[in-house]
């Protein structure tokens, strides 16, 4: 049964035009209240693109490779059956997404908001290959 795998376009695509966006506004150091905006744009998108990536791997896994036990795995678990799935390339790259999400939802001054802009933007490039991977592999 192949996934719907439209949300997950929406929201590939959404970051990715965020990421642009923010690369054509922010230049350089100085910190305006637009590119503030800008960046907080990215991290939401970067968060609910995070989110729909981990559960669409744990779906893909469960239909396609017979993995009915991940509801207690941990992301790591999660994220070396991708690997060995050939979903994801690196799972280190995927555990400091993951890292990077949990931040988003603590208090964070503007110092980790740039970490994690940065992350995102990275994680873009990731989660649009995930996407491509999904989008042939699914059956």
């Amino acid at each position: 049964m192949p996934l719907d795998l439209s949300s997950l376009q929406k929201a590939v695509n959404s970051l990715e035009r965020a990421v642009k966006v923010s690369d054509r506004i922010i230049k350089d150091k100085v910190n305006t209240d637009e590119e503030e905006v800008i960046r907080a744009g990215v991290i939401q998108n970067f968060e609910f693109t995070y989110e729909l990536c981990w559960k669409f791997m744990k779906r893909w896994l469960k239909i396609n490779a017979g993995l009915d036990n991940l509801d207690g795995a941990t992301r790591r678990e999660l994220f070396r059956e991708a690997y060995k799935s050939g979903l994801i390339e690196d799972i280190e790259n995927w555990m400091e997404y993951h890292e990077a999400r949990n931040e988003t939802s603590h208090a964070y001054g503007d110092d980790k908001a740039k970490d994690v802009f940065e992350v995102a933007k990275t994680f873009s490039k990731d989660a649009k290959q995930l996407l491509l991977i999904l989008e042939e592999k699914n059956d």
